[in-house]
């Protein structure tokens, strides 16, 4: 009981400690700006307008969007640096609620974020946003499946993990329009089939189990998970909470056996194990692979034998010959246990600082340190109930159980954290800065 107060004790110390950190921030960059504006003839009249510096952002999901944001809003006036983004995506994907929008019907454009609302404040002239796909990254350029080639003073990647993923963890489409239709597609099979199988017992695979029973009580649902316990990667009390979610709707679980083959003709799957499981519709939720392909040709001994990217903990990457190259989110190595949005945005903010004082020609001191409450998560188990599990590094941990009124989750707070009016799709907002490659 103890260990437990003082480990709520210590999450609001972080919570204090967070919100010091980012009044000291806010200070600096207007002290930053004040100074700028004080200044004589400013420092950046000898570059021609022609020498313009472009801070390529590869990836605009959440390290990256917010990378691009917080740089192109400090960026001063006159300064001959500009952001230009790289992404694919027509929408931002929040990617939190796909297992349950792949279940439950009529919610699935809440997924889709409008990029723009979250961008009004910066001036015209700072921000280039592409809706492109990089093919390739060499030591000066950026290149794109297009054939365009961009030239960058600084570089940062956030392409993530996934992209080849489809649902319930991803949305392999760049288009709304054909997103909503994909998820609809699997709400349609899953409301059609007789009996379930969901591969991996992540968060995503038990998400989907569980709304899948939840809401279709009468269908027979099997989960296969490799380890002893699904939530593997989390303590003890999650792995115990989640499980007894799980059996508690009715939900067979096997655990420690793979998925070898899906037999459709006779409508089983069969297990490493032999065993045979009766299957109408097989759902992949066995973890993801990061995007690093970009790196692995520009600095291949960055890449780890799982896929991530080495960094520093200036979030620069780890090779020395790359300093101006900066990686964040999830594809980025930081031994961080259990990378979410929060980390993201943390790694973000130390990205994007470091670059603007090296723009300013100072060195890049920021260094990115995991707090332990950024690992906290809220898994649901269902579709009326959740837990919220937080644990520290030594492995003292806290549980809560919840009741969820809403069909769509946080999807509101979702959208107003992007700046966005829920669920209006105000897209055109970023049409001021939008290419088309």
């Amino acid at each position: 009981m103890l260990k437990k107060a003082w480990l709520v004790t210590r999450a609001m110390g972080n919570i204090a400690t967070f919100i010091g950190s980012l009044i000291s921030r806010s200070v600096w960059l207007r002290t930053r700006r004040i100074r700028h504006q004080l200044s004589s003839p400013s420092s950046f009249s000898k570059h021609a307008k022609n020498e313009q510096r472009n801070i390529v952002v590869v990836g605009a999901s959440m390290a990256g969007y917010h990378t691009a944001k917080s740089i192109a809003e400090s960026i001063l006036p006159g300064s001959p640096y500009r952001v230009v983004v790289v992404e694919p995506h027509d929408h931002f994907h929040f990617t939190w609620v796909l297992p349950r929008f792949s279940v439950v019907e009529g919610h699935e454009y809440k997924a889709f974020i409008p990029y723009g609302p979250l961008l009004r404040q910066i001036p015209n002239g700072v921000l280039k946003w592409i809706r492109g796909r990089a093919i390739r990254i060499t030591k000066d350029n950026v290149y794109l499946s297009s054939g365009e080639e961009i030239p960058y003073e600084f570089l940062v990647v956030a392409t993530g993990v996934g992209a080849t993923d489809v649902l319930p963890s991803r949305v392999d489409a760049d288009d709304k329009e054909e997103g909503i239709s994909k998820l609809k597609d699997i709400q349609g099979k899953i409301k059609k089939a007789n009996s379930l199988v969901v591969v991996g017992g992540g968060a995503a695979g038990v998400e989907l189990a569980t709304d899948a029973k939840s809401h279709y009580p009468e269908k027979t649902v099997t989960l296969v998970h490799s380890r002893d316990n699904v939530m593997n990667r989390f303590g003890p009390k999650l792995q115990k909470a989640a499980m007894d979610g799980l059996k508690n709707l009715g939900i067979d679980v096997i655990t420690n056996d793979r998925l070898m083959r899906e037999d459709k003709e006779r409508g089983v799957v069969i297990l490493k194990s032999g065993r045979e499981v009766k299957c109408d519709f097989l759902a992949h939720c066995a973890g993801q692979k990061p995007n690093s392909s970009l790196i692995a040709e520009l600095s291949p001994k960055s890449i780890t034998v799982t896929g991530h990217i080495l960094v520093k903990p200036t979030m620069q990457i780890d090779d020395d010959s790359l300093p101006n190259v900066y990686v964040c989110g999830d594809v980025a190595e930081t031994k961080t246990p259990n990378p979410n949005s929060r980390t993201a945005a943390a790694q973000a903010m130390i990205a994007t600082d470091n670059i603007i004082l090296a723009i300013d020609g100072q060195e890049p001191t920021n260094k990115y340190k995991q707090q332990w409450l950024e690992g906290s998560i809220k898994l649901t188990l269902g579709l009326d109930k959740s837990v919220i599990h937080m644990e520290d590094f030594n492995g003292t941990e806290l549980l809560f159980t919840a009741k969820e009124k809403d069909l769509a989750l946080m999807s509101r707070g979702a959208w107003k954290r992007m700046g966005a009016t829920p669920f209006q799709d105000e897209a055109e907002d970023l049409r001021r800065f939008l290419v088309e490659a």
